[in-house]
């Protein structure tokens, strides 16, 4: 089971930590043309963010769905959710394209910018909202190659992908000299390569495997499939619709669930930025938060290796219908990415002023530098404190017990606001950040209390309904 966790972990690890290095390497690309433009490309990476985080459960609930049906061995369940994934991505990639401009104006609002960031911000968004539909897609792609245990074309992909924006990113802002509009081109350029890149590994996995490929014609052309023989009484038809109905009802739920759960983590982070701007602090401080985040971002994206690792392993144990294997499996998961926690813990407490620096060069932004190393320590608890809440998604998405998460993640953000409002903000930006990592201890208590008391339904009885 150690080597089943690790054969996943390692190349999720891997591609999860070359996407917060994207944005570090945005963030050091900027910072030579000083503080106000750092605040800049991290407030508008957050705005996107806010737009496609909260889009997340098209991965999410893809991989758990995937996973459970591949532990079933119902290979035609696994083509059936990668299609409806893909579809409703589509769909709501196109909503964005269309309603790009209510939604920067809401990000203006959520994330209170200042007058001399609208410009900046809204040039980074308004280019990087064009990469939608193949960043939606290449979300549910991710989901049912982790569904299928497969973690290493994610990992290609998402290596050519980062590489490949670098290069351009690269070239666009220090050759040709366009700024923040640079950065955003090379991510919208990478995004669609990326996309050709991932439809032909999904073309190569199921010619691979043998996967039925006619499923999809079948599912957006409604008819009976054939098995032998056309299934002809009326009785039959109707229970064959409704069965797809059911699958197709239950798609919808899970990720509604996940979505209104990912908008609560969305909001909990505009909620910070918001609160940051609204303080008398200076750039410098609004500065230094970005690069903190963007170290919050290795931790989050580092352990969610291990999260990636139980949504596969989880969902496919819980599909095969076996709670011992699951249990064993939860505490090894805890034993590796708490591990992982401790040594980020110790990379950024040891790398202090040298770690910084490669995000806010002491000759370029001292004082951003000065106002990190003085806000440093809360991150290094953040990477122990933090952890089991990432570890719990995982176990979560899995389980496909989305119910649960949307619940608990309520809760917990109805906490964090608590929290600020009633102790946090007359603190200033420590008790801003002490609201954010409270919130994450909440989350993670009230998760793992939902899961020891058997509230998601399924440790105990591994294979029955969420």
């Amino acid at each position: 089971m150690n080597r089943d966790i690790l054969r996943l972990a390692i190349p999720n690890i891997l591609s999860n930590i070359s996407v917060p290095l994207l944005s570090s390497f945005d963030t050091g690309l900027m910072g030579s043309l000083g503080g106000r433009y750092i605040a800049a490309v991290g407030l508008g990476a957050m705005a996107l963010n806010f737009v496609y985080w909260n889009f997340g459960f098209l991965r999410m609930s893809t991989t758990g769905i995937t996973a459970q049906a591949y532990g079933k061995q119902d290979e035609e369940a696994q083509m059936l959710s990668l299609v409806r994934a893909g579809g409703l991505a589509l769909l709501l990639a196109g909503c964005l394209l269309a309603l790009q401009y209510p939604f920067a104006e809401l990000i203006h609002w959520l994330l209170n910018l200042r007058a001399d960031q609208v410009e900046l911000v809204d040039d980074y968004f308004y280019l990087r909202i064009l990469a939608a539909p193949a960043a939606l897609l290449q979300m549910v792609l991710f989901g049912w190659f982790f569904g299928r245990q497969n973690a290493t074309f994610p990992l290609v992909l998402t290596l050519i992908v980062n590489v490949a924006n670098m290069v351009l990113s690269f070239y666009l802002v220090r050759t040709l000299g366009w700024g923040i509009k640079g950065v955003a081109l090379g991510t919208v350029a990478a995004q669609y390569l990326g996309l050709v890149i991932g439809l032909g590994l999904l073309w190569y996995e199921c010619r691979r495997h043998a996967l039925p490929l006619k499923i999809v014609l079948l599912h957006l052309r409604p008819r009976l499939e054939k098995r032998g023989k056309e299934v002809e009484k009326k009785g039959e038809r109707k229970a064959v619709g409704k069965e797809g109905g059911t699958a197709l009802k239950e798609f919808l739920t899970i990720n509604r669930d996940i979505f209104i759960r990912t908008l609560c983590l969305t909001l909990s982070f505009a909620f910070f930025y918001n609160r940051a701007n609204a303080l008398d602090v200076g750039t410098a401080v609004v500065a230094a938060n970005v690069i903190l985040l963007q170290l919050v971002n290795w931790l989050s994206y580092g352990v969610d290796g291990f999260a990636f690792a139980a949504e596969s392993l989880v969902g496919r144990y819980h599909g095969a219908g076996q709670p011992e294997k699951l249990r064993r499996l939860l505490k090894l998961l805890f034993a590796w990415g708490m591990g992982l926690a401790v040594i980020y813990a110790l990379v950024y407490a040891l790398g202090n002023t040298h770690l910084l620096a490669l995000f806010a060069p002491e000759d370029a932004a001292p004082e951003t530098l000065a106002e990190a190393l003085r806000y440093l320590p809360i991150v290094v608890a953040f990477c122990i404190l933090a952890t089991p809440c990432y570890l719990l998604d995982g176990i979560y998405v899995g389980l496909t017990a989305a119910h649960a998460m949307r619940q608990t993640m309520l809760l917990a953000f109805a906490g964090y606001l608590l929290s600020y409002y009633l102790l946090g903000r007359h603190y200033a930006n420590w008790g801003l950040w002490g609201s954010l990592l409270f919130f994450m201890v909440l989350r993670a208590v009230m998760q793992g209390w939902w899961l020891w008391k058997g509230r998601v339904g399924s440790i105990q009885d591994s294979g029955s309904s969420n």
